[in-house]
């Protein structure tokens, strides 16, 4: 029998360490444990199936990138010993637990002995006890499926087990959101395309990932944490709160923030995406939103202005040639998170409008890369998705600026002419340009979102799909 070494994989360029959130399984292919980069989760699969004789590190521990993470033991042939030190027995690392110390997250809590191939360590149901990994939960949450409707969901898994990817098949042939929300979402989708009042709306998929709040009984992993004491109920917050949290306060602090303002005119935009929306989804089988037009104007601003595609590095400005656009996003369960455009200067209209697709439908899933929320130089964010005509963003470090986006709507405005000026109904927006005033002065910072606005002022209504 040879033993094998479960390695912390490594999940990104810049990426030293993850948390190890939840021990599943052992089965070969299967996912071992949950871990946790930032703000993204991810499964841990092991290539060997057997038995887990030693966990190395518990629930909640912060583990280095190539440290062992569990030890296992297997009878499979042509497995040769993958210890490092096969003479020298295997020491836990700090602050990390033994096997047989660690509970499970059962209501049993029962102690885990070496746990053999058939031994889940994931959330049994209630009803069924058919038994449910931590992640397979969480995206049930997110997308408000009952664990009424989960417990009837065919799965591969080992036992008819429901794995995330039986789940993701099942809400890719057109589970959305929920059946308690797909109505609401379609009837969304449609409105927004005749909707002249206000442009963007749940359309706006990178920006705005909407779903209403789930209720107790329909959520299965709903309300963790919750405690009411009198009239005040109490939320811990999750993970995931608690770093946007931190980054928040970490970025006002090390930051000096200057907000410039101004209006657009963006009526030839407006009438341009409604005249070829439809040959576009025709032609490349992709929806267009608002969102690839504001960056394509934002990467030509930053081309004009490249002081502003720069990050801060102590007392050193770190001026980049690649421009790598996030697009900040509000998740169904209130989060945020930040998926990255890279190289979109590189990109054209259509090229751009597939990257926003995919990574808002992922971040909705639940399944973008760690690398795919880093290494952004400038981010847009969209404040017109919850109607709101402008904002005051703050900086994601270590970067130096953000743009917001408002609500585009109809306002009577002065029309200049040769023959001379009218009254006429325009389609009208604000930007909001939040800058490091550390780096960034108000004229560079101003001139910046005038010239963003300038571009989509400008847009040519002659352009082809």
């Amino acid at each position: 029998m040879a033993r094998f070494e479960l390695i912390m994989p490594k999940m990104g360029e810049s990426i030293t360490e993850a948390t190890v959130l939840k021990w599943l399984k052992v089965d070969k292919d299967e996912a071992v444990l949950e871990i946790a980069t930032d703000k993204v989760d991810s499964e841990v699969p092991t290539p060997v199936g057997g038995t887990l004789v030693q966990m190395l590190h518990a629930e909640g521990t912060v583990v280095k990138v190539g440290a062992v993470l569990a030890i296992l033991e297997t009878q499979e042939q042509g497995v040769s010993d993958k210890i490092t030190t096969p003479n020298q027995p295997i020491t836990p690392a700090p602050n990390s637990l033994p096997l047989n110390e660690i509970q499970s997250l059962e209501q049993t809590h029962r102690a885990l002995s070496p746990v053999s191939v058939t031994t889940p360590l994931s959330t049994p149901s209630a009803t069924t006890g058919r038994f449910y990994s931590p992640l397979v939960l969480n995206i049930a949450s997110q997308e408000q499926i009952p664990m009424s409707e989960l417990e009837k969901i065919p799965g591969t898994g080992e036992g008819g087990r429901l794995t995330k990817k039986d789940l993701l098949s099942y809400l890719a042939g057109g589970r959305v959101l929920g059946s308690t929300n797909l109505e609401r979402v379609t009837h969304t989708a449609a409105s927004t395309s005749t909707n002249t009042e206000s442009a963007q709306t749940s359309s706006e998929p990178a920006m705005m990932i909407q779903s209403s709040k789930p209720s107790a009984e329909d959520s299965p992993a709903s309300m963790q944490g919750v405690v009411t004491s009198g009239s005040v109920e109490i939320i811990e917050m999750d993970r995931m709160r608690k770093l946007i949290a931190d980054n928040m306060i970490a970025s006002k602090r090390i930051s000096a923030h200057v907000t410039s303002f101004v209006e657009a005119d963006v009526t030839n935009l407006h009438y341009w995406r409604e005249e070829h929306k439809g040959e576009f989804e025709k032609r490349y089988n992709e929806k267009l939103t608002f969102t690839p037009m504001f960056v394509e104007a934002v990467v030509k601003a930053i081309q004009d202005f490249p002081m502003i595609n720069v990050s801060v590095d102590g007392t050193r400005i770190l001026k980049h040639k690649e421009i790598h656009i996030g697009m900040a996003a509000a998740l169904p369960s209130g989060n945020l998170i930040v998926p990255v455009i890279q190289n979109a200067d590189q990109l054209n209209l259509v090229g751009i409008t597939k990257r926003v697709n995919d990574l808002a439908n992922r971040a909705r899933m639940g399944k973008l890369r760690p690398e795919e929320i880093q290494g952004g130089t400038f981010t847009l964010s969209n404040v017109g998705t919850f109607g709101n005509v402008m904002g005051t963003p703050i900086i994601a470090q270590p970067q130096v600026a953000i743009l917001a986006v408002g609500a585009i709507r109809k306002r009577p405005a002065v029309i200049e002419t040769p023959q001379g000026d009218f009254i006429g109904i325009r389609y009208m927006m604000f930007l909001s340009h939040s800058y490091d005033h550390r780096v960034v002065d108000g004229a560079l910072g101003g001139m910046f979102v005038k010239r963003v606005a300038e571009y989509l002022e400008s847009w040519d209504s002659s352009r082809g799909v």
